[in-house]
């Protein structure tokens, strides 16, 4: 994902704000209303969250109303009737000896969906919200941007769908993650009829009983993975950690160190994230990196940029102080350090995508080995390098450690720093087919760096960022 400290931001593997499957209370249950209801369709004409992810656009002022709304109470299309628990799909049609395979079934229907995506999840989203409207409340006043992160996650379902282990890891992250939005079993049919009905109706040309039999059975087995993946957090984690600041310093007028104390102990390990809500945009998380390894005192601590429209992350940088409470899910993401290889790390961070990277440095120190760390610091402008102290002085203490700055726009004049885009410098260096990479920072960032690092001749798998969703759904 992009980094995931900084602004309202990912990564990776999660979704920033609403889960794509149906984030529900606990008190509600996913029981259709009489048709005929009162129910109607709930305005989507609200103000907008912060974009999800570092450094992007911020998200549309309004949201648009969706086209061929449903009447509330309508009935579904025909082609889902009958959908089912999850635990019970649907029978497949008879296979023919030509027949494509799921995957392929499931990839046309996708690349078809495509051309009508925004359509398709305003479509889905109304059609969820007419017949279940209890679970309206649950997600953001304004739905543009839970209508791209749905489609993004389809998209790297499907381009997962047979890779077997990385799929379920996804998909297991989803899981977890989710309790914290109060999603239970019993809303995933809901999500999964109503997603039926919006292929069906979007992907005409490729839709049929073949292709809906294996919607269904990947629906499914989908779902399931992310039911298991909750029970089985729910027997060791809380849903979510209330956590108070004991430390909000601003760097810079865009830019604060936060520091928290978690209401019980927190575990996580360097390079990972979390999603974050506070308390004046409820119901609206974003992620952010850890931006140091795990403490004695068990302190948190995240770099967190405001940026234009982001309420969350400005909410974060002007508004929030010390005695303020925020949420914090559980920690997620794989950008870890392989302790049991010697191999050195090459680490790019660029603006708040420092943040994990320091981390990582530090949980190299706190493990005593000497290995070679080689950081490449990224920023706009040398005003950009808030934390290039901090990072200096990790440098003074440890010799194996280098940290060379990178200035984008203009002279670089603080010290040690190089003038340049971050690729670029990196290639001045080397050689590097020794070393693991680790990238965290913006999307554009995350792409240019990793085929930075292929054309120098580090294998992709030795490449690590958090950037899984972004980046499938690019095809890099």
């Amino acid at each position: 994902m992009t980094t995931m400290s900084g602004s309202d931001g990912a990564s990776a593997g999660g979704s920033g704000g609403r889960g794509w499957f149906t984030p529900a209370s606990d008190a509600a249950t996913a029981e259709r209303p009489a048709p005929g209801g009162p129910e109607a369709v709930p305005s989507q004409q609200a103000a907008v969250t912060a974009a999800p992810e570092p450094e992007h656009e911020p998200e549309p002022e309004h949201a648009h109303e969706p086209e061929a709304v449903p009447e509330p109470g309508a009935a579904a299309p025909a082609a889902t009737a009958g959908w089912a628990a999850p635990a019970a799909p649907a029978p497949p049609a008879e296979p023919a000896g030509d027949q494509l395979g799921d995957s392929e079934l499931i990839g046309a229907s996708m690349a078809e969906l495509e051309r009508s995506a925004d359509s398709a999840t305003a479509y889905f989203y109304a059609l969820l919200f007419v017949q279940y409207p209890h679970l309206r409340e649950m997600f953001p006043a304004a739905m543009d941007g839970q209508r791209d992160r749905l489609f993004r996650a389809l998209l790297t379902a499907v381009r997962l769908f047979d890779d077997g282990k990385l799929l379920g890891e996804y998909l297991a992250g989803l899981g977890r993650g989710h309790r914290k939005y109060g999603t239970l079993p019993a809303h995933y049919p809901a999500v999964g009829e109503c997603l039926m009905a919006a292929i069906a109706r979007y992907a005409p040309d490729t839709w049929g009983p073949r292709t809906e039999a294996a919607w269904v059975r990947a629906y499914t087995a989908i779902s399931q993975t992310m039911i298991d993946a909750a029970a089985e957090d729910e027997r060791r984690a809380p849903a979510w950690w209330d956590a108070e600041i004991v430390s909000h310093e601003l760097r810079t007028s865009e830019i604060a160190v936060i520091t928290v104390r978690p209401d019980q102990p927190y575990p996580f390990r360097a390079g990972q994230y979390t999603s974050l809500e506070t308390p004046w945009w409820p119901r609206v998380w974003r992620h952010y990196s850890f931006a140091s390894a795990p403490r004695p005192d068990g302190l948190l601590t995240f770099h967190v940029k405001s940026v234009p429209a982001g309420w969350v992350s400005t909410a974060l940088v002007q508004r929030a102080r010390p005695g303020d409470v925020l949420r914090l899910g559980p920690p997620a993401g794989s950008m870890l350090v392989d302790h049991e290889a010697d191999s050195g790390l090459l680490c790019l961070g660029g603006g708040t995508g420092i943040a994990p990277i320091k981390a990582l440095v530090e949980d190299v120190v706190s493990r005593g080995r000497v290995r070679p760390v080689e950081v490449f610091y990224g920023a706009r402008t040398d005003h950009d390098l808030y934390d290039l102290e901090t990072m200096l002085r990790l440098q003074d203490r440890h010799r194996w450690l280098s940290v060379r700055p990178v200035v984008a726009a203009g002279a670089a004049s603080a010290a040690e720093a190089l003038a340049g885009e971050l690729p670029d410098a990196v290639r001045r260096y080397g050689p590097w087919p020794a070393y693991d990479g680790y990238l965290s920072g913006p999307p554009g960032m995350i792409r240019t760096g990793v085929e930075t690092l292929r054309g120098l001749g580090i294998p992709t798998h030795r490449i690590r960022h958090d950037s899984l969703d972004e980046l499938v759904v690019q095809g890099a």
